[in-house]
């Protein structure tokens, strides 16, 4: 199945990796949600479809925003986003006809779209809720200093109480951690389980590296994710702990930082869509900037 020319879009299917990928992966920025995986995996939560545009085949993704706690002021909204590159003016006016506002726009694509914008009267925001956290992976897998005492001591805590196992995530390792995010479900509540299920049951296809814990002998947490950016960064999509183990999430975040190639100089850990726990969490670990995102929508649809 090839991808549709605009104005005619598909459903996001398993067998557009092979066209999307390629294009995805040379994004610079390192947007989060523009990998295959990203986009796939949350197909049904924004009802994804896809269409290119363009000589050099632009896509463009048209989703619509879920109704739930996380929709915030733009529940059912359509919006429509640009992973690679901005469409020409006449299709970025078509698209602003049928969406509500253009969403995670990065730096690089609004630098080639800022005319376009300007020249049909609007203006392209920085969208705070939607900026992902950047830290240097060196940091966080040293945790030195006295701004990460507190962390160094979970990660201790972690330590003392547990015998412990880290082992690279594996097909063969892929049925405990889904045991593993059946009993997160049960402690925190429904959440992004399916996406996270999904991409731990497409494993092998989705081609997503993570790691697994153990604890006294029984799995505790795993964390899975990709490369961004060229292979600048790594992107931590999908990071799960039983609450009963004391500071496995510390541990995690350090120790799969630490088992990363040098490569990877940034881990992306996502956006916190506006919650301020998660965004007070995401803070402690003091990033090192962000992936900002920009937000346009015509006057009156804000």
């Amino acid at each position: 199945m090839r991808i549709p020319e605009y104005p005619d879009f598909a459903p996001l299917t398993a067998d557009l990796k092979e066209e999307m990928h390629p294009r995805l992966a040379l994004t610079p920025d390192g947007v989060s949600e523009f990998t295959f995986s990203g986009l796939y995996l949350f197909r049904e939560r924004y009802g994804y479809k896809i269409a290119r545009s363009g000589p050099n085949g632009a896509l463009i993704v048209s989703g619509t925003q879920p109704a739930d706690s996380h929709g915030g002021a733009h529940a059912g909204k359509k919006f429509f986003l640009t992973p690679c590159e901005a469409p020409d003016r006449a299709v970025v006016e078509s698209l602003f006809a049928g969406h509500d506002y253009w969403k995670n726009i990065s730096e690089s694509v609004l630098s080639g779209a800022r005319r376009i914008l300007a020249d049909i009267g609007i203006e392209a925001v920085e969208d705070r809720d939607n900026f992902d956290y950047l830290y240097e992976r060196a940091e966080l897998a040293e945790l030195a200093g006295k701004k990460y005492h507190k962390k160094r001591n979970l990660v201790q805590q972690y330590l003392n109480l547990h015998a412990h196992e880290e082992l690279p995530l594996t097909s063969e390792l892929v049925p405990a951690a889904l045991g593993i995010l059946d009993e997160w479900r049960e402690e925190r509540g429904e959440g992004d389980y399916r996406a996270a299920r999904e991409a731990l049951e497409l494993f092998d296809s989705l081609a997503m590296k993570g790691r697994l814990y153990f604890a006294d002998g029984k799995p505790a947490g795993y964390c899975l994710g990709e490369s961004l950016a060229k292979g600048r960064m790594f992107a931590v999509h999908f990071e799960k702990g039983l609450e009963r183990y004391k500071g496995i999430y510390q541990f995690i975040n350090k120790d799969f930082a630490a088992s990363l190639p040098g490569f990877f100089t940034h881990i992306n850990r996502e956006q916190d869509l506006g919650d301020e726990g998660l965004r007070q969490a995401k803070t402690t670990y003091r990033p090192a900037g962000f992936v900002v995102k920009y937000r346009a929508c015509p006057a009156g649809r804000e």
